[in-house]
């Protein structure tokens, strides 16, 4: 049985789940509709569901438009589910999603003043921002060009690395302090006023390479030793748990590798002192760049591409459960790295024919796979 027709039996439909059948415009109305309400739940206590960064740069016209939008769309595309399927569950949770946020105010919802300050917050904006705009660009990209055929939206884990999206973007506040915290705390010694001075007296654009070279060559250094230390390997092994890779799949991060990575790839960053602009550019340029490269595309890029940037093929065989291929392509945006310290790996135009970790101990699940790392010591891991 597809996969798509399982999660289907979970709303109790066991009807098609082919186009034309409703399941598609039932399943997006749901969606559609669980972010109207978390946006409209955001309006009413916005000092704590939402982050500061994040209500400072939004344009509120265009979000309440956004918002009014996503209702329109919930509500009709779950009608059209109704008129489609003779089970009506999607339908009718699509529809009752959309008219409850509408009902509660949809973008209407008015709020004097400036938003208080809190000490404690959670990214639900965030979170809901993220997972729209990148649903929006990726899913469809993985339907109208898959390197995996056949491989559904709710693949196996699915639901897992949705929990994993969805704690990484609400915990926004403590991710970014812990991140931050290693730097600031014990490197605040290594800055010097002229060096950083220089730095930012260059153009953006070479600002903005150099964020690029910097965070990769550290990234490479710990991310390889995540894979050579039998302490850390397990944390970074719930990463590599995944056994089909799609937009999704980066953001199954164990935290203790989340903190890790991050925290230490920036201190070189924040020693150098980078102007904003060209830093905060870098950030979202990774943030978009990591789901891409685990994304289920099948793009073929130029060769010369492919020697410059990373892509989803060469990233993809960072995966793969071919022996030959564990511990290679290190590198998160220059493979030249791994070609200079011998860790690269990529067969011209091929792709691995699976991914994971050979006989992985990895339980599924979120909450298992947050213990598992301390769980009393197992056998020393094939690392894939």
């Amino acid at each position: 049985m597809h996969l798509d027709d399982r999660v289907a039996r979970v709303f109790g439909d066991d009807e098609p789940t082919h186009l034309g059948s409703g399941w598609m415009s039932g399943t997006i109305s749901v969606f559609l509709g669980v972010l109207a309400v978390g946006a409209v739940v955001c309006f009413y206590v916005p000092e704590l569901l939402t982050s500061p960064d994040v209500r400072a740069v939004l344009p509120m016209p265009i979000v309440r438009t956004t918002i009014q939008l996503v209702i329109g769309a919930g509500f009709l595309l779950g009608f059209l589910s109704l008129l489609l399927r003779r089970r009506k569950t999607l339908g009718i949770a699509g529809v009752v999603l959309a008219m409850a946020a509408a009902l509660a105010g949809g973008g209407n919802i008015p709020y004097e003043g400036a938003v208080p300050k809190t000490p404690v917050y959670l990214g639900l904006d965030w979170f809901l921002l993220n997972l729209l705009l990148l649903a929006i660009v990726f899913v469809p990209l993985e339907k109208l060009w898959p390197h995996k055929r056949g491989q559904s939206v709710f693949r196996r884990g699915w639901a897992t690395d949705t929990i994993y999206f969805f704690v990484s973007h609400l915990l926004v506040q403590v991710s970014t302090l812990l991140t931050l915290m290693p730097a600031q705390v014990f490197f605040d010694w290594a800055i010097h006023p002229a060096l950083q001075s220089a730095v930012r007296a260059q153009p953006a654009v070479l600002q903005f390479l150099q964020c690029m070279l910097v965070a990769d060559l550290a990234e490479y250094t710990i991310h390889r030793f995540f894979h050579k230390s039998k302490w850390l390997w397990p944390f970074h092994a719930v990463h590599h748990s995944s056994t089909e890779m799609d937009w999704l799949a980066g953001s199954r991060l164990h935290i203790v590798d989340i903190v890790l990575t991050r925290g230490l790839t920036f201190v070189p960053l924040f020693v150098l002192g980078f102007d904003t602009g060209p830093l905060y550019a870098y950030l979202v340029f990774v943030s978009v760049h990591a789901v891409f490269i685990h994304s289920n595309v099948s793009w073929r890029f130029p060769r010369w591409v492919e020697s410059v940037i990373v892509t989803p093929r060469f990233h993809h065989w960072h995966h793969a459960i071919e022996h030959e291929a564990i511990d290679k392509n290190f590198a998160v945006h220059f493979p030249f790295l791994d070609k200079l310290f011998g860790t690269y790996y990529g067969p011209a135009g091929a792709w691995p024919a699976g991914y994971g970790i050979h006989e992985s101990d990895v339980p599924d699940g979120f909450a298992s796979q947050l213990v598992y790392p301390i769980r009393p010591r197992r056998r020393s891991p094939d690392v894939s």
